[in-house]
């Protein structure tokens, strides 16, 4: 196992020597589009991983050193795509929906006049000029509001590839022409009416898919109206008004009743009653006091407090989780690859076979004629008299039209897009698309101990050192970032009144996870972590107590007992697992009594105490050997390499930063109740997925040959296009509404 382990690390190593490169790709309109792209950047030497998302526009790729934003540029505008620097933001995406609805509305206001002409037309009510007015109108919607949808089709063609815009240009410009051949005096059936059509009802569906981007982009936007301008600095007794921007860590900052926290940070002075809801989904405010964490765009409902700042700019809470919603909107799951990969040849297939069907219709045009005098007494719009030309164009158009795979390319990033939305109302921010297929399959939840089952604010209950040696300690454990490390700092600060530590000077600092911290004060070596005899305080142990030794040039000086309490969700989680036949699983580094005693009061019937790192990665692989889908939940150092090698690894938000970026998802504020809501989510995202995905494939399958056999009329076949995109879009914001129905 220890091999293992070493190649893990090793190809993390590896990994990181690689640079990841995040831009927006425009002017991308189905899922044929996107792997155009991904495939004209994977021919760039040096690339190593590409995703790019139709629904965000992001793409993202995972390169060497050698590979530039500029080599990237140059391969993906070859192909008539545009790559721009920065990510389409929230104002972007409203300027896109409020374009989308202008072409539509002018699309509309043609479209609809002509097609109640046409109806009257067609009732036997004679319109004079209605070829010209079918032409003017026609030209109309083509040029105008339908011009972004010719210029999409132009680029596809002009660079030998095809896109969905490429269908709806060719059979609305099919359908246009007819009305100049007619003019000009052949025989042939005027589709001027339609060719308006086909493009208004594809501007509708751009609409929708717009105004869906809209709305999940006031998520971020949410967050964005979280961000403050402007903070109290306390400077030299006073208090001065100073941008965020300008404030360093380790600045104290001021914050009132009614005012929102700017920066993240620790309390150092006061107490107050903070609101919580708007980043974490809980409605209840949380009572907070000295040595506890304050994230920025909370509320201070009521109190004083003055809060050292231990993050700034990009690093802020607020900020990585902008980043990180970004990233999960953006993201794909391994069954979207089956949808992709299909579409590679989709469209020139159907382009193929709508040549086909108006080519046989074309050369046996009396053979079949038969045929459609029968199936005219069951569907009215087939024609039966209008020559092979008129035929043949009308077959050619309808299976064009009919096929545009709008839906499958919209099928995983419209779920995906609510499925990320719904997971942050609720505090959680899902990383990646692979971990929302996988969650629903998880048969084990390893849970750390010490700031995941238990709150993480362990408190010194008793010591038996010095006053001048707990000083010491107190020093040393600033340079960790355990939870039992700040119980120790802050109860010397409190209970010995005094900043003296700060003035003490240590060498040879070294943390060795899950054993405990060493560091040299003037000539003595201190040791401050797990006893080398538990057993000695098998009696505090029992309690649910920790204890840490403290040990000076190898002689013990003395310990400390910290307790630490349960989450309060914690046993109801452990429950709710049970009964989905989930299998909950302790694992610390904390001795085997603690452990037991902690795993008995949540209701746990197996755990894994006095495990190391590595240890806890073999503990991973041992339920993966047995054919376990394993997630790893945790919130330190000493969890990060578990958390990768799980199929799941979930951080809490308050945990360590190498924590958070080595899971999967991340509970924002600590609930690890969260964890039922990450695999509901993952259960019904998938499952909408699914449905959308068979509806795509399904209508196609049925319709195209409908098309081609001459009996589907190109506004119905364009109409059916529509409504199957539609479907898809409607089917994936249902998420929402189906989490509060099982919620409720």
């Amino acid at each position: 196992m220890k091999s293992s382990t070493e190649t893990s690390i090793n190809n993390s190593l590896s990994l990181s020597q690689e640079k990841e490169i995040s831009f927006s790709v425009q002017g991308m309109t189905c899922a044929s589009c996107v792997r155009n792209v991904e495939r004209a950047i994977k021919k760039i030497d040096g690339v190593k991983y590409v995703s790019v998302n139709l629904a965000t526009e992001k793409a993202i790729v995972i390169a060497n050193d050698k590979v530039t934003i500029e080599d990237i540029e140059k391969a993906v505008e070859s192909i008539g795509y545009k790559v721009s620097r920065e990510m389409p933001t929230v104002n972007l995406i409203e300027k896109r929906f409020k374009e989308a609805k202008k072409d539509l509305m002018v699309s509309l206001i043609v479209t609809i006049p002509l097609m109640i002409i046409m109806i009257i037309h067609m009732s036997g009510i004679h319109i004079p000029y209605m070829t010209f007015i079918e032409l003017f109108c026609g030209g109309i919607v083509i040029f105008y509001p339908g011009r972004k949808t010719l210029k999409s089709a132009w680029i596809a063609l002009s660079h030998l590839h095809t896109n969905m815009d490429t269908l709806v240009t060719i059979g609305a410009l099919s359908s246009w022409m007819t009305t100049i051949l007619l003019i000009f005096g052949l025989n042939v059936q005027s589709f001027g009416s339609i060719s308006a059509m086909l493009i208004t009802l594809n501007l509708l569906g751009k609409y929708i898919e717009s105004k869906m981007k809209y709305n999940a982009s006031k998520d971020i936007q949410a967050l964005l109206a979280l961000r403050v301008e402007k903070a109290n600095v306390l400077m030299d007794g006073e208090i001065i008004e100073l941008p965020v921007e300008t404030i360093k860590i380790g600045d104290i900052i001021v914050m009132r009743t009614g005012e929102k926290v700017p920066l993240d940070g620790i309390i150092v002075e006061g107490k107050a009653t903070i609101d919580e809801s708007m980043v974490t989904g809980e409605p209840l405010p949380v009572y907070k006091t000295v040595g506890e964490y304050v994230i920025s765009g909370t509320i201070v409902e009521s109190g004083v407090i003055k809060v050292e700042v231990s993050r700034v700019g990009e690093d802020l809470f607020i900020n990585q989780m902008i980043k990180l919603i970004e990233e999960a909107q953006s993201s794909k799951v391994p069954i979207q690859a089956f949808a992709d990969r299909i579409t590679i040849y989709f469209i020139p297939i159907v382009f193929s076979m709508a040549v086909l069907s108006s080519i046989l219709w074309f050369i046996n045009y009396e053979a079949f004629q038969p045929f459609l005098l029968k199936v005219s007494n069951i569907l009215p719009w087939v024609l039966v008299d209008a020559g092979p030309f008129s035929t043949a164009l009308f077959t050619f158009v309808a299976t064009l039209v009919i096929a545009c795979p709008c839906a499958l390319g919209l099928a995983t990033p419209m779920a995906l897009l609510s499925a990320s939305s719904s997971a942050a109302k609720r505090g959680l921010i899902i990383k990646n698309g692979e971990s929302v297929q996988m969650a629903k399959n998880i048969d084990v939840v390893l849970f750390d101990k010490t700031g995941t089952i238990t709150e993480g604010h362990p408190s010194v209950v008793w010591h038996n050192l010095d006053n001048q040696i707990l000083q010491v300690v107190a020093k040393i454990e600033e340079n960790s970032t355990h939870p039992l490390a700040n119980a120790i700092i802050k109860y010397v600060k409190d209970e010995l009144k005094t900043d003296m530590i700060s003035d003490l000077k240590l060498d040879e600092i070294e943390e060795k996870a899950g054993l405990g911290i060493y560091a040299r004060y003037k000539k003595d070596l201190y040791f401050i972590g797990k006893p080398k005899k538990s057993e000695k305080y098998i009696d505090f142990m029992k309690r649910g107590e920790t204890v840490v030794e403290v040990l000076v040039n190898d002689e013990l000086r003395g310990y400390i007992r910290i307790a630490d309490k349960i989450r309060s969700g914690a046993i109801d989680t452990i429950n709710k697992l049970k009964n989905m036949n989930i299998k909950p699983v302790i694992v610390t580094g904390d001795n085997e009594i603690t452990a037991k005693a902690v795993a008995e009061k949540v209701g746990v019937d197996e755990f894994w105490a006095n495990v190391s790192p590595s240890e806890k990665v073999n503990i991973v692989r041992k339920y993966q050997i047995e054919g376990k889908k394993v997630c790893m939940i945790g919130d330190g150092i000493n969890d990060a390499a578990a958390l990768k090698s799980a199929e799941i690894g979930i951080a809490i938000g308050t945990g360590t930063d190498l924590a958070i970026e080595s899971a999967d998802i991340i509970i924002i504020q600590g609930e690890i109740s969260k964890i039922i809501d990450a695999i509901e989510i993952s259960k019904i995202t998938f499952q909408k997925i699914k449905q959308n995905l068979f509806w795509a494939f399904f209508y196609n399958v049925i319709m195209i040959p409908l098309a081609m056999m001459g009996l589907m009329h190109p506004v119905l076949s364009e109409i059916a296009m529509f409504l199957s995109s539609i479907n898809v879009i409607l089917n994936s914001s249902t998420i929402e509404k189906k989490l509060k129905v099982k919620e409720g």
